[in-house]
C-alpha cells in the first residue's frame, strides 16, 4: 500500500508510538538522467529528472511499526531570534586590538594568556 509522501506543511507521525523523526522508506523511483562518460569511461550524471516516485513502506525506527504513519500538521515556526551580541564586540577599546585580545576579552584572568616576561 502506498503511503503519502510529507510536503512542506506536513509530516509523518507513528500512530503506534508518537514518533516524528526516525523512519526507514522503502521507494521506487524511476529517472531520467543525462550521462556524460569522461575520456577515461567514467560516467558523471548531469541532468536528472523524476519520473515517478512511489514510498511503498514506512517503517517507524522506534517501534517497527509498517505502515502505521499519518500526516500530521508541521509545528508553526517562530520568527528566528536575533544573534546575541559578544562581550568582545560591544566592550570598548583604547588602543590596538588583536584576535587575542578579542577572544579574551571579558575572560577571567586565570583563562587570559600570560604577558610575556621583560
Amino acid at each position: 500500500m502506498p503511503v503519502a509522501p510529507p510536503n512542506a506543511d506536513t509530516r509523518w507521525r507513528c500512530t503506534a508510538c508518537g514518533n516524528l523523526t526516525r523512519f526507514d522508506v522503502v521507494r521506487t523511483q524511476r529517472v531520467r538522467e543525462f550521462l556524460h562518460a569522461d575520456l577515461a569511461g567514467d560516467p558523471v550524471v548531469e541532468e536528472s529528472e523524476t519520473l515517478s516516485n512511489v514510498i511503498e513502506h514506512v517503517t517507524c525506527r522506534w517501534c517497527n511499526a509498517v505502515d502505521q504513519v499519518e500526516l500530521v500538521s508541521r509545528p508553526a515556526t517562530a520568527e528566528p531570534a536575533t544573534a546575541p551580541t559578544s562581550v568582545a564586540a560591544t566592550a570598548p577599546t583604547t588602543g590596538p586590538t588583536s584576535v587575542a585580545a578579542t577572544a579574551t576579552a571579558g575572560a577571567p584572568a586565570e583563562l587570559a594568556p600570560a604577558e610575556p616576561a621583560p
